[in-house]
Formats: structure tokens, C-alpha cells, sequence
């Protein structure tokens, strides 16, 4: 008897190792997905972070002008700005995107032009001077700006016109039940008239009868 109680108790005992373990078991896969994730979800995170990001800085450059550097979605941006007002040249933009960089020079007398691509290496270290005999294409930026504000113009027409359909939309709706309702509503009414004058006519049907019958002799 003895010797069978140790064995039951044995057996319990195994049962009850092998019931811990596989839940620590159970917990530790479950904290091992979970962590895993997290970390999926991090590096998303981190990967859209990385794409929409925006960097900027700020150095002083040759004479007497400061840069600007901007890197925003992949795309950038120097832009170097002379402080003396006596300077011919306002700024120059060096923009580098997908590889090609391009640079533009804007002169005070509100002359934009583009610089040629042996150039544009030394765009943000010459002088205002050298920039000015660098020539390079003109540019007209007034084109650029009235196609922007035209795009701009379009879109907001664009957003007018599908806010004045939708309004018409709903107007055409409301009207529509409301002209139902109307219609609902002046049937139960002429039902409710018709009902009352065929009662009224049954009632005055039966009235003249008993007249009539109450003077027959």
C-alpha cells in the first residue's frame, strides 16, 4: 500500500513539473512574439520616421554670407544668403535631388538665374562678383510662381465644386423627402377626409330612411 501511494505521489509530481514547465514555456514564446513585435513595429516606425524627417543646420560662409542646410524626404537644400545689402547677388540655392544637384543665383534686381553644371561645385564658396560673371540661364521665376498659384487656383475650384455638388446633392435629397413626407401626408389627409364623408353619407343615408320610415303609415 505504501509502495503505491509513492508511486501515485510520483506520478502527481511529474504531472505537475511538466504542467509548470509548459506554461513558462507558453509565457516565454508569448513574450518572445511579443517582442518580436515590437521590434517590427519600432523599425516601421523608424523607417517612416527616417522618410519624413527633417534636418537642418547652419554655417557661416565666404564672403560675409551664411548657408543653410535642409534635407527633407530625401531632398537637399543649401541655401547661402548674403548678409551686405551692397552685394549684388541675394542668395544662392543649391537643391540636390535623386543625384543631380542644380543651383540658382538671386540677384538683387530680382534676376534669377541658373547656374551651368561647371559651376555649380563652387556655387556656395565664390564671391558675389564671381557669381555675377558666372552668367548662366535666366530663369523666370514669375512663370513658375503664376503655375504654382494656377495649380493652387485649380485645386481650390476643384474643392469648391465638389463641396457645391455635394450641397446640391443633399439639397436634392432633403427636397425629395420633404416633398415625399408632403405628399404622405396630404394622402392621409384625403383618406382621412374621404373616410369621413362616406361615414358622414352612410349616417345621413340611414337618417333619411328612418324619416322616411316614420312617415309611411
Amino acid at each position: 500500500m505504501l509502495k503505491r501511494l509513492k508511486t501515485t505521489s510520483g506520478v502527481l509530481l511529474l504531472a505537475g513539473v511538466a504542467m509548470v514547465a509548459a506554461a513558462c514555456g507558453g509565457a516565454n514564446t508569448e513574450t518572445a512574439n511579443t517582442n518580436t513585435n515590437a521590434t517590427g513595429v519600432n523599425a516601421n516606425v523608424g523607417a517612416a520616421g527616417a522618410e519624413n524627417s527633417m534636418t537642418a543646420e547652419t554655417r557661416v560662409g565666404p564672403d560675409n554670407s551664411e548657408i543653410r542646410t535642409e534635407n527633407t524626404g530625401g531632398v537637399r537644400t543649401e541655401t547661402r544668403t548674403f548678409r551686405d545689402t551692397n552685394s549684388p547677388v541675394e542668395r544662392v540655392v543649391v537643391t540636390t535631388r535623386d543625384g543631380r544637384r542644380t543651383a540658382r543665383v538671386y540677384y538683387r534686381d530680382r534676376t534669377v538665374r541658373e547656374l551651368p553644371e561647371d559651376r555649380i561645385e563652387s556655387a556656395l564658396n565664390a564671391t558675389g562678383d564671381a557669381l555675377v560673371a558666372a552668367g548662366g540661364r535666366v530663369v523666370d521665376v514669375s512663370k513658375e510662381i503664376g503655375a504654382q498659384a494656377a495649380d493652387k487656383t485649380e485645386d481650390a475650384l476643384d474643392e469648391a465644386a465638389d463641396k457645391a455638388e455635394d450641397v446640391g446633392g443633399a439639397a436634392a435629397r432633403g427636397a425629395k423627402k420633404v416633398g415625399s413626407e408632403a405628399a404622405d401626408k396630404a394622402e392621409d389627409v384625403g383618406d382621412k377626409a374621404a373616410s369621413g364623408a362616406k361615414k358622414v353619407g352612410k349616417e345621413a343615408v340611414k337618417g333619411a330612411k328612418k324619416v322616411g320610415d316614420a312617415i309611411t303609415p
